[in-house]
């Protein structure tokens, strides 16, 4: 296990800092991203009590009677909308579900039809305002994050951020119980993968156990402590920047002991484009080969398939 950690910036030298202070978190914000596909943000003015008021919500709500659970799978969304239930997805190269059950809420996009609805669970009541609350507030820290990056490669500062303005991104509310009370031998909470979309927006978790895959192959833990959203590149990015920024391979491993054996709660934010969005290669320094153009919800729908939520 790497003892390395990831950098960690704060927004507010973008936001209202000094020039030098703006061009010192791009550089870094950028920087990071490239080398690990990771990075801590601070400063990010969301604020805590509505990640924290998120999870209490999601404990409520996975803490329901399954058959009330069930009643907010969305048919046909591919596990974008609603409950996916538990041990339901897997690695693209894992044919075991992972340990866990998790809730995805997004825009309600009309060209995508019923497969882009969401579906509001009853209990708690507070759900949907506090989830769309908490949506709204990481996109607008999204946007920001892009404008940097694009700045990073000195392109355009709207080159990305463009992309996700009506974007298909989704909040995802993870529950991974105990191992004592579901386990299926040989699974882990999340098998080892990349995300599908641009960055992921990562609050903090109510536990530990996220890994990073390193460059020189070594397994770095990652922390999200109160106050830090931790970023990290997805395969869209990585394929608009010829893999300049990496798709970084990633995990959560299962508690090491009984007496570690708690409940996780995590809120990934995944950002991703509208669905007409082609992802078109940049022609960046040190980029590799072209990736054949293809649309946003084209290549989302091919990696659905792959890891067991489109049929």
């Amino acid at each position: 296990m790497s003892t390395r950690t990831i950098p960690v910036v704060s927004l507010a030298a973008l936001t209202g800092g000094s020039p030098a202070d703006r061009a010192d978190f791009i550089r870094v914000f950028g920087g990071a991203l490239r080398e690990f596909g990771f990075v801590s943000v601070i400063d990010h003015g969301v604020p805590r009590e509505q990640i924290l008021d998120v999870y209490t919500d999601i404990g409520t709500f996975f803490a329901c009677p399954e058959e009330e659970k069930l009643a907010t799978v969305v048919p046909g969304a591919g596990g974008n909308r609603g409950y996916v239930a538990f041990g339901k997805e897997h690695a693209k190269n894992s044919p075991i579900g992972d340990l866990k059950e998790f809730f995805h809420v997004g825009r309600e996009i009309p060209s995508l039809g019923a497969s882009a609805k969401n579906a509001w669970p009853v209990h708690p009541a507070s759900f949907r305002a506090r989830t769309t609350t908490l949506y709204e507030a990481l996109e607008g820290v999204a946007g920001k994050l892009l404008e940097a990056l694009a700045e990073h490669f000195s392109l355009p500062a709207d080159t990305f951020s463009k992309m996700i303005v009506g974007g298909n991104s989704i909040l995802r509310l993870i529950h991974y119980p105990k191992l004592a009370d579901r386990f299926v031998p040989g699974a882990v909470r999340a098998a080892e993968h990349e995300d599908i979309n641009l960055i992921t927006l990562l609050c903090e978790a109510t536990t530990s156990g996220l890994e990073i895959l390193t460059r020189d192959g070594t397994w770095l833990a990652v922390e999200a402590p109160p106050g830090h959203i931790v970023v990290d590149s997805g395969d869209m990015l990585a394929r608009i920047t010829g893999g300049v920024v990496p798709s970084t391979t990633h995990r959560v491993v299962n508690p090491p002991s009984p007496e570690a054996d708690t409940v996780r709660y995590s809120l990934p934010f995944f950002v991703h484009p509208f669905p007409e969005c082609v992802l078109e290669p940049l022609d960046l320094p040190g980029a590799g080969p072209k990736a054949p153009t293809v649309t946003a919800q084209g290549f989302l729908e091919e990696r659905l398939r792959a890891i067991g939520l489109l049929g």
